[in-house]
């Protein structure tokens, strides 16, 4: 690709009406907690409805085989996240600003174009999750739910009035909402543990199984999501540290340690999901519950208990609700860090919200409510293609000495962040082959 010498533009910081708006306490406990909280936004997007997809459908139909995949996919999640902190806080770029200064205009422009398109899918999935919890709720029909998303503009403006600590508070409660629900789910679904631990361990199946593969990697798609890598490297910028290099190695530090803890408790939130269908379907017999109303209506009935259903369904909705607040951070990122494009908020929220709703309304209604299913599944792995057009630079800018200083990534990890790019972009191409030689046969 051809690149470009940094750019000697007036830098405008990421998300200026945010940027070094939180105060950091010279030393002590409260100079940590500080720092808490980015992470929890990025692991919101790793719990998202499209995961629950991808994870009901490995979980039913291969039992507790794919856990390894999740297990994996967290690891390399945990690995480029700390990458994004890098980056923001060694450079004072997000990844998206990084791009626009370091390659040439027209790469630039098709970066942002395929990061629109990551959004989108990623956007979808929380749409049709959150219209499907309040059908399951509140009996709301799909079609209906699905333009009534479109009001969570109203929260995005009341919490950006109020401070991006109160953003990220209401975030924080709604992961805890869905950690605890699903907690109690797999307590009532009473896993076989032996099973649960020797899923953890990757098998050659994985790769050598087509149709396990296609799901293996919506959950990488699912997983490591795209537009976290914008998001987390814009909003630890957030955080009002001082420019002193030893500062900076502790930002970089506090926030490792914020996004590995958030990202570990996605990948139990995850896990849970796979778990809970493994446990409850599989073991069953139902190996096609691959669909998350399904999931609703046959879980209390499995189970024995009431309750079960009601649970899932309320953490559904707390997902969606969450990951729509980080999607539209991300979108404003990308769009104003590749082409200096600014919108308000609301007007970028339901400009992706609207590019969402085409698919899906036709999905609905001329495919019916319970293909949305499969739509949540595609979505996922139309995230995973795109992956590796944010990975690869993400790795090239943090292994750069003369951009990132003496915050340049060790050679270790630069050798390992280089593994894993290549890794993803080697199951990408092997999913298309088999895509099209289904298709094709």
């Amino acid at each position: 690709m051809t690149t470009k010498p940094p750019s000697a533009l007036v830098q405008i910081p990421s998300l200026p009406e945010v940027y070094r708006s939180i105060e950091i306490p010279k030393a002590g406990w409260r100079r940590f907690f500080a720092f808490l909280g980015p992470g929890y936004l990025v692991s919101v997007g790793y719990m998202d409805p499209g995961n629950w997809a991808t994870d009901i459908a490995g979980g039913s139909k291969f039992g507790y085989t794919l856990l390894s995949v999740i297990l994996i996919s967290n690891l390399m999640a945990i690995l480029l996240q700390s990458l994004c902190v890098r980056l923001g806080v060694a450079t004072g770029r997000d990844l998206a600003q990084a791009c626009r200064d370091y390659y040439s205009k027209p790469v630039s422009i098709c970066l942002w174009v395929l990061c629109e398109i990551a959004i989108v899918a990623c956007d979808l999935a929380e749409l049709l999750g959150s219209a499907l919890a309040l059908n399951l709720l509140f009996g709301i029909p799909m079609a209906f739910g699905v333009c009534l998303t479109t009001l969570d503009v109203l929260l995005l403006l009341w919490l950006q009035n109020k401070g991006f600590r109160y953003t990220e508070i209401i975030v924080v409660t709604l992961v805890a909402t869905i950690a605890v629900c699903f907690g109690a789910q797999v307590l009532m679904s009473q896993p076989a543990w032996a099973g649960v631990a020797g899923g953890l361990v990757p098998t050659p199946q994985i790769v050598a199984n087509p149709e396990m593969l296609y799901i293996a990697m919506g959950i990488l798609g699912a997983t490591v999501m795209p537009h976290n890598l914008y998001l987390h490297s814009s909003i630890v910028q957030t955080r009002a540290w001082q420019a002193a290099a030893e500062d900076k190695h502790q930002a970089i530090k506090y926030g490792t340690i914020d996004s590995s803890v958030a990202l570990s408790l996605a990948f139990f939130v995850n896990a849970a999901i796979l778990v809970v269908a493994a446990a409850t379907f599989h073991r069953a017999g139902r190996f096609d519950v691959a669909d998350i109303r399904d999931a609703y209506l046959l879980l209390s009935p499995l189970l024995g208990v009431s309750v079960a259903s009601t649970l899932f369904a309320f953490a559904l909705l707390a997902s969606g609700t969450a990951s729509t607040l980080t999607a539209t951070l991300a979108g404003q990122i990308v769009m104003e860090g590749f082409i200096h494009i600014r919108l308000k908020p609301w007007l970028r929220r339901l400009f992706t919200r609207l590019l969402a709703l085409i698919p899906a309304l036709i999905t609905i209604i001329y495919f019916g409510e319970s293909s949305t299913g499969s739509l949540l599944v595609l979505s996922q792995v139309v995230l995973s293609l795109q992956l590796s057009f944010a990975v690869i630079p993400l790795v090239i800018f943090t292994s750069d000495a003369k951009r990132m200083g003496e915050f340049v990534n060790p050679k270790w990890l630069s050798a390992l962040s280089w593994v894993v790019g290549i890794v993803i972009a080697a199951l990408n191409a092997w999913l298309l082959i088999q895509t099209f030689s289904t298709v094709f046969a």
